[in-house]
């Protein structure tokens, strides 16, 4: 069995198509070498500090749960982006969200940690992904 190979990504190495490409190619690089990769992404550059102040904008007092609603959304951008890249060069690729691959957290929002997780993901489907990005966690 190959050694899975965990690659995590902030939002500098991301914030540009330029930078994502660069990083679609380490990813592939792994790739390349037989190993099996999975990246986690985190929101493109300032992307979720943006957010937060567009939250704020328009609701001084959001609610836990919406902001975790919100800030998930630049995080799932850059993973379909990097997706996107990766299959623009030839490689499968997917993203995925943290729920798709088994993993369960607790209900504090904005402060959740991870409760567990299911080796193999979301089932048969999981079995089939030869490369996964994941969309990071702020923190």
């Amino acid at each position: 069995m190959r050694k899975l190979i965990v690659q995590k990504y902030g939002g500098s190495s991301v914030a540009t198509i330029e930078k994502i490409n660069a990083v679609a190619e380490k990813i592939i690089s792994c790739k390349r070498k037989k190993q099996n990769v999975v990246a986690v992404v985190s929101a493109m550059g300032d992307t979720t500090d943006d957010l937060i102040e567009l939250a704020y904008r328009v609701n001084p007092s959001p609610a836990t749960r919406e902001m975790d609603m919100l800030l998930s959304t630049g995080e799932q951008v850059a993973a379909a982006l990097m997706s996107m890249a990766i299959q623009a060069k030839g490689y499968a690729a997917l993203s995925l969200v943290g729920y798709q691959v088994g993993i369960q957290t607790d209900q504090y929002h904005t402060t959740a940690r991870s409760r567990r997780s299911k080796r193999g993901g979301s089932g048969r489907r999981s079995k089939t992904v030869r490369s996964s990005l994941w969309r990071g966690s702020r923190g």
